[in-house]
């Protein structure tokens, strides 16, 4: 049997076919993990109750976790901790591309953002759904109750990759749609020109809401382990180009690097948070960005 932190890796995750549970084992194999570093104390943000403190009204005491642990706790109400979430998911053609990884670009955000999901309904806090790759394809309102957590991984469940990308318009319609301050958390390859994303980034920070930006490229596209002459095909276009791996390697990762650089400078500079990842990283790198960023609001 692995150990838990393994479910936190995504060549493990592959195995589990259900995606309720794959949620459940990424969170349960971060949480162990947190237990055993020095982010423990980052443990409390998971619990419905916390310690009572001098000042605390004594009505507020929960008398049976009292009865249970013969400590005193008081209940912890929406207004000291909960954000309303939305995740917000690129289902464009090119989120489908793996080169030698067991998921795909969608895959791996959506088994990240079923844990995210999981996380916040745990937490009691409302979060919804928003898909999209040329158009807004679903949409769900932000819930707390339980019943939301299945709703919101039946639809990722479905979600399939498909049709061109238009990030930056889609982000201005949904900064238009949702007017309530929350933290919208967006999953994308982000493999379009980054002016009008960046644009659409700051309409959203404008608006009032927290921005995590989880950058999630494939493994192939971060590193470029190809050797030799390469066919390459764009998913969304289908176009073609025949190129000399070797030759192309370095300026192909200094321009990626320069790319994900400028995410991560402006998204500093407008206060969002911008995690980058690729699909062979374990799922517990963004996940603590993202609980470290979210503690932090509070």
């Amino acid at each position: 049997m692995a150990a838990t932190e393994d479910y936190l890796k995504p060549e493990v995750i592959r195995t589990v076919a259900r995606l309720d549970l794959r949620a459940k084992f990424i969170v349960e194999g971060f949480l162990s993990g947190l237990h055993k570093s020095p982010f423990q104390g980052f443990s409390v943000e998971f619990s419905e109750h916390r310690r009572y403190s001098q000042g605390d009204d004594p009505k507020d005491i929960d008398w049976l976790v009292y009865a249970k642990t013969d400590r005193y706790y008081v209940k912890k109400y929406e207004a000291e901790t909960n954000i309303t979430g939305y995740l917000l998911m690129d289902l464009s053609a090119s989120m489908a591309y793996t080169y030698r990884q067991e998921l795909t670009k969608l895959d791996y955000s959506i088994c990240l953002a079923a844990a995210l999901a999981y996380l916040m309904i745990h937490q009691q806090d409302p979060v919804g759904l928003v898909t999209f790759d040329e158009k807004l394809r679903h949409s769900l309102p932000a819930h707390s109750k339980r019943t939301q957590l299945g709703n919101i991984l039946a639809l990722l469940a479905q979600s399939k990759p498909g049709g061109p990308t238009e990030i930056a318009i889609n982000l201005r319609r949904i900064a238009a749609m949702i007017r309530q301050r929350s933290l919208m958390m967006i999953f994308s390859d982000l493999l379009v020109d980054p002016e009008a994303v960046i644009t659409s980034l700051q309409l959203l920070r404008h608006g009032g809401h927290d921005v995590i930006l989880f950058h999630v490229l494939d493994e192939a596209e971060a590193t470029f382990p190809f050797n030799g002459m390469v066919d390459l095909t764009d998913p969304e276009t289908g176009s073609n180009q025949l190129i000399d791996a070797d030759g192309t390697r370095a300026d192909y990762l200094e321009a990626v690097n320069e790319l994900c650089g400028r995410y991560r400078k402006e998204c500093l500079a407008m206060g969002a948070d911008y995690v980058q990842l690729d699909t062979s990283m374990p799922f517990g790198k963004a996940l603590l960005e993202y609980l470290a960023q979210r503690k932090a609001r509070f």
